[in-house]
């Protein structure tokens, strides 16, 4: 799995929906392997401590089976007690600064930053390796989440030199525009997880990072 680099951060980003039994997520999240994903986020509410520790385990186990990266959402401490390859870390959910010093050098951290270039850049600042710009569309997963502009990831690319992640209402169908405005990587749940086939449709975006790669001049890349 690569490290907090930069240039490796690009590609598809599984993020794992709430509803489904731990052997359906795990099948499901190894199909998205299988068609390329990069990185997988788990993402589980629940409150049952031991069931999350296992499941975040066995998701660690496919990534590194695959190359992938395994980050946790919005948990620290189940994060480096599973090993995982970092957090995500929205607004409310503890200080970046100090998350950054617990996970030291090597892991990754991630910040949400919803509309906000203001946060982006404080984010970075905390030592943030990858800022999240999001809802880019509307969402069935967070269907009140506050839209941002693809404007954003244009400007991070310019200002910030560290990658974007374009999350909210991402399929296949919308996510061209949002590389071409500089997003490095597309977090994705409904458009993946519902597909009749998650490996196809994570080897469809695949593509789609291999077309916008051909079309981006070298200067551009990070």
């Amino acid at each position: 799995m690569a490290e907090a680099d930069g240039g490796s951060l690009r590609g598809l980003y599984v993020i794992t929906p709430d509803c489904l039994a731990p052997n359906v997520l795990l099948d499901r999240v190894r199909e998205a392997l299988c068609g390329g994903a990069a990185f997988v986020q788990y993402r589980d509410k629940g409150g049952d401590a031991v069931r999350r520790a296992d499941c975040a385990r066995a998701l660690l186990g496919l990534c590194r089976e695959f190359g992938a990266g395994l980050l946790v959402n919005d948990d620290l401490a189940l994060a480096l007690a599973v090993g995982a390859d970092g957090v995500h870390l929205g607004s409310a959910d503890g200080d970046l600064a100090a998350a950054r010093q617990a996970l030291g050098p090597g892991r990754l951290l991630g910040a949400s930053c919803y509309d906000d270039f203001e946060r982006a850049l404080a984010a970075v600042a905390a030592g943030a390796d990858y800022v999240a710009f999001g809802a880019m569309h509307p969402s069935s997963t967070k269907p009140l989440a506050v839209r941002a502009s693809p404007s954003l990831f244009t400007r991070c690319r310019v200002e910030l030199h560290v990658p974007a992640c374009a999350i909210g209402g991402i399929t296949v169908e919308n996510a061209a525009p949002l590389l071409a405005a500089g997003a490095d990587l597309l977090a994705v749940i409904s458009d993946l997880f519902e597909a009749p086939d998650v490996a196809a449709r994570a080897a469809a975006y695949q593509r789609l990072f291999e077309e916008n790669a051909r079309d981006l001049p070298k200067s551009a890349t990070l």
